[in-house]
């Protein structure tokens, strides 16, 4: 008789999400410029347009590096853009 295996476990999943997360914004080699927050929602929708019009996609390579939502019906967030536009 074949035994049907249970859900799989994110164990190892969940460490390695918590592992990048302690590391921060010092990342080895990478030159980005990073910033967390933690808005409400329409706050962080706004936060990252306002990111995204000083800081235009072409030029400065900007994007939502991480989002999530918190059991607070808050977001945090992550934008990431290049230094400068050089």
């Amino acid at each position: 008789m074949t035994k049907i295996p249970g859900p799989p476990s994110f164990d190892g999943l969940k460490r390695r999400i918590e592992r990048h997360r302690a590391e921060g914004t010092a990342r080895k080699g990478d030159h980005f410029v990073r910033q967390t927050y933690r808005l409400g929602l329409l706050d962080a929708r706004a936060k990252a347009r306002e990111w995204f019009a000083e800081y235009p996609k072409a030029a400065y390579w900007t994007e939502v590096e991480s989002w999530r939502q918190l059991d607070n019906d808050q977001i945090e967030f992550t934008m990431r853009r290049l230094p400068s536009a050089d």
